[in-house]
């Protein structure tokens, strides 16, 4: 399918409530790459696999939690287009200069109903990687520091309306449903799995009373092997884990949730089915959303449910 518009998850910006703490996390324990820091004092890092500048900043802050989730689109005449129809949809915009995020061009920035900051932007510098444009190894030694993922994969949101939230991700940005979960009433969306590629999804929404809440990020890794090895390394350094290694109903995927220093709650997964806009959404009822979230144990546990940042 060609990739148009919406192309992918970009970058994610992270609160922290102590930098060093956070910096040695994303960077030593995750194994991100750090690429760079500012003179707002972000930090930012990229994966081994990704060559984009950046994809997750972290910056302290009082309180934990995500300051916008950005998306990159196809080129700038796609940014523009998509800011008019965000315009047109009803839905303030905010232009961002370029090189106001290092090494990122210009940002379009917009609100959701959840309470959720997102942003759209064309141009990120490509400083490359160790897997070079031209004959290169299957993997290199930046992909054996701490967990290591490839990329910066997707995020999971709390907040309420995410009817109005699904709306506008598919009407305005082209995304697709491709999950959801009902409520006890068997009508009300519980959560919803939005993708705008063949992936199972770039993003998803639990409905909740407070807005903009952060439920987790996530980091793709390459088999069941480096969940565990993960599991492994999220040990050997103390880091707290809320549950797995597991596997998902919903997407399929193998995982482990955990939280940063600062209680933001990260995931490291694998797995997952490819998925095309002509198919049909899968639904999970609200008697098998234990099944859905975590099929080994078929049950939810509070904290997964409750705990947000």
């Amino acid at each position: 399918m060609a990739i148009t518009g919406v192309m992918r998850p970009g970058h994610a910006a992270i609160r922290v409530l102590d930098l060093e703490e956070g910096i040695n996390h994303y960077k030593n324990v995750l194994g991100l790459i750090e690429t760079g820091r500012d003179k707002q004092g972000r930090v930012y890092f990229k994966a081994w696999d990704e060559r984009d500048h950046n994809s997750v900043i972290i910056r302290e802050a009082d309180s934990a939690g995500i300051d916008f989730f950005g998306f990159k689109v196809a080129d700038k005449a796609t940014l523009e287009k998509l800011n008019s129809d965000l315009r047109a949809y009803g839905v303030q915009t905010e232009r961002i200069p370029a090189g106001e995020m290092l090494e990122t061009g210009e940002r379009v920035r917009f609100e959701a109903a959840s309470g959720h900051v997102f942003e759209l932007y064309a141009e990120k510098t490509d400083i490359g990687s160790a897997q070079t444009y031209t004959n290169p190894p299957p993997w290199t030694a930046e992909a054996e520091r701490g967990i290591a993922p490839v990329r910066m994969d997707h995020c999971l949101l709390y907040g309420p309306d995410i009817e109005k939230v699904q709306k506008l991700f598919v009407d305005v940005l082209g995304f697709y449903l491709v999950e959801r979960v009902l409520m006890e009433d068997g009508k009300t969306d519980l959560a919803i799995w939005l993708s705008c590629s063949i992936k199972a999804h770039d993003i998803a929404f639990v409905r909740h009373p407070e807005p903009g809440k952060l439920h987790h990020v996530a980091f793709l890794l390459e088999s069941w092997e480096k969940v565990l090895r993960a599991a492994d390394i999220m040990s050997m350094n103390k880091v707290s884990i809320d549950i797995g290694p597991t596997r998902h109903g919903v997407t399929r995927g193998t995982t482990i949730y955990a939280f940063d220093p600062s209680g933001n709650r990260f995931e490291t997964f694998c797995g997952g089915y490819q998925c095309y806009p002509d198919g049909k959404p899968i639904t999970w009822t609200w008697d098998e959303v234990g099944t859905g979230i975590f099929y080994h144990d078929r049950k939810l546990n509070e904290r997964f449910l409750d705990v947000v940042s």
